[in-house]
């Protein structure tokens, strides 16, 4: 590496990225992102056509791009879905464990108490964000341990900083994977290769699918009630869009950052550092 020349750290040919939660919005413009950087990026997603619609995005940039179906709370499925991006690559440099969510099961109102959410709705949220970033950090690290270098990047959430009303689960787990992305990075960094990096980027508030009709009006598109709340304690004030994620994501992934393990970023428009007065 020319170290006169920092555009060349960001160069990704030759590099593979894997993105579990493909398809999704966020995950889509980190994909889009590390293609124009010419990485190679497989789509990793259970609903495959979803995977391969981001795959055709990705089209006229310089890497070889796929779309694989995948449950992340599948082991079997998981094992078998990294030992076919290594056959077909020959590697992975790289993996965002971009798979997880909420459920309204799991989320309380006016309608369903804490003290009635379903241990179900809870285990599956649970279960979706934490077991979803570990069962792939299993299947990928080993490859990475293997080849002694690679970088995992996982998706915490600013609900791990400041937990939202309603949402208990979701913030719980997401807190749950903050601590785990720094156990993970300590662990592997002492027992296996200190090249191989885990990171996490907790993002504030963004308007997708899962959320816009929570924080705006779906006739109108006026603010909510929590749409309000949000924006007058984000000193930005405003939403974040899923193109304010691709610095962190690019940085966090390539030898920018080479001497970075452990953290997690906010990238919240401010909303973490401030107070409310």
């Amino acid at each position: 590496m020319n170290p006169g020349n920092p555009t060349v750290r960001y160069d990704f040919s030759a590099k593979t990225i894997a993105i579990t939660g493909g398809g999704g919005v966020l995950c889509s413009a980190m994909a889009k992102a590390l293609a124009a950087c010419h990485a190679n990026v497989v789509i990793l997603d259970r609903d495959l056509a979803l995977a391969e619609k981001t795959v055709a995005g990705l089209n006229g940039t310089q890497g070889k791009h796929k779309a694989v179906r995948i449950d992340v709370l599948e082991k079997d499925a998981v094992d078998k879905a990294a030992a076919a991006v290594v056959a077909e690559y020959g590697r992975v440099d790289g993996l965002i464990n971009g798979a997880g969510g909420n459920s309204p099961m799991a989320t309380t109102s006016p309608q369903r108490s804490f003290f009635d959410v379903p241990a179900d709705a809870l285990q599956f949220v649970s279960n979706l964000n934490l077991l979803g970033t570990i069962l792939p950090s299993q299947a990928f690290g080993r490859v990475m341990v293997k080849q002694k270098q690679g970088v995992i990047l996982n998706i915490s959430s600013m609900n791990a900083f400041r937990p939202l009303t309603r949402i208990p689960a979701y913030s719980a787990a997401k807190a749950a994977v903050s601590n785990f992305t720094q156990w993970l990075a300590v662990h592997l960094a002492q027992e296996y290769a200190p090249e191989i990096r885990v990171n996490a980027i907790a993002p504030g508030f963004f308007l997708t699918e899962q959320n816009r009709f929570l924080l705006t009006d779906q006739e109108t598109g006026a603010l909510t009630a929590r749409g309000n709340k949000i924006i007058e304690h984000t000193p930005m004030a405003r939403f974040g869009t899923p193109d304010d994620l691709v610095g962190a994501t690019l940085w966090l992934l390539s030898p920018a950052s080479a001497f970075v393990t452990g953290i997690v970023v906010p990238i919240d428009g401010g909303f973490s550092a401030y107070s409310g007065v």
